[in-house]
């Protein structure tokens, strides 16, 4: 029976924020609010750390998380995931699904998981891979280039991420329905093995976003739409005091 695996792929070499996965947030790495808020999903076969740095392993053998060692010369996070994927020691199905649950994303929430598997454990054998897709009701997110958008077909597939504020509109309003990319991701495991083997594509150089080297041949991730609510991803050492202010007021504030 395939089995759902979340990764959390993590390292220090960060090159707006350099050491951000223990960075502290509200006293406690980032990180460690990550892993212990994705554990709460109650859906995972396995879920563990893939790092490459020695100071990343030891916070997770002080805090017993698994963890995965990799190689050092991954760019991309997904990379990093697929070389961690075997993680268990039960047999590998190409239809095992594979969760990506990016170290910079302190305020996910377990129904954001749930939301990425679903459309996967469903038996729509036409889903390969599931992106998290926040509603933008805020101009300047709309506006920022470290916010990735989301363009689809009416069916829920991606078929295009940028950097740009898109879709095209003369004034911003929250009914353009626009999608940014939220940090996790989901892929049966043929499909990410597919996408770590396959070169980068001109569009995900072009935008800096892994997405659309899918798009480019021919394939596709789906949606996993959630309601709006604040959820702030952590880029640059100033996004720690946003989060810090947020985190209070969030719905697992004090559960783990």
């Amino acid at each position: 029976m395939p089995r759902t695996i979340g990764i959390v792929p993590a390292r220090m070499a960060s090159s707006r924020f350099p050491g951000k996965p223990l960075h502290p947030i509200l006293g406690r790495p980032m990180l460690e609010h990550c892993f212990e808020r994705a554990r709460l999903f109650d859906g995972w076969d396995d879920i563990c750390v893939a790092t490459c740095d020695t100071e990343i392993r030891e916070f997770c053998d002080q805090k017993e998380y698994p963890v995965v060692m990799t190689s050092d010369t991954h760019v991309r996070a997904l990379d990093r995931v697929a070389e961690a994927m075997g993680v268990g020691d039960a047999p590998a199905e190409d239809d095992d699904i594979i969760v990506a649950v990016q170290a910079d994303e302190p305020l996910l929430n377990p129904e954001d998981i749930r939301a990425v598997v679903q459309p996967l454990r469903s038996g729509q054998g036409h889903v390969e891979g599931t992106i998290l897709a926040i509603p933008i009701v805020d101009e300047t997110v709309f506006r920022d280039p470290n916010s990735v958008k989301i363009i689809h077909d009416l069916s829920g597939r991606v078929l295009y991420t940028s950097r740009s504020p898109v879709p095209h509109c003369t004034s911003f309003d929250p009914s353009l329905g626009a999608k940014r990319i939220g940090g996790i991701f989901g892929f049966r495991r043929s499909f990410l093995t597919w996408f770590t083997n396959t070169d980068p594509s001109p569009l995900e150089i072009n935008e800096a976003c892994d997405s659309n080297r899918i798009c480019d041949n021919g394939r596709h991730q789906h949606i996993a739409e959630i309601p709006y609510r604040p959820f702030f991803s952590v880029d640059s050492p100033q996004d720690v005091a946003v989060v810090e202010a947020a985190m209070p007021q969030d719905s697992l504030s004090g559960k783990y």
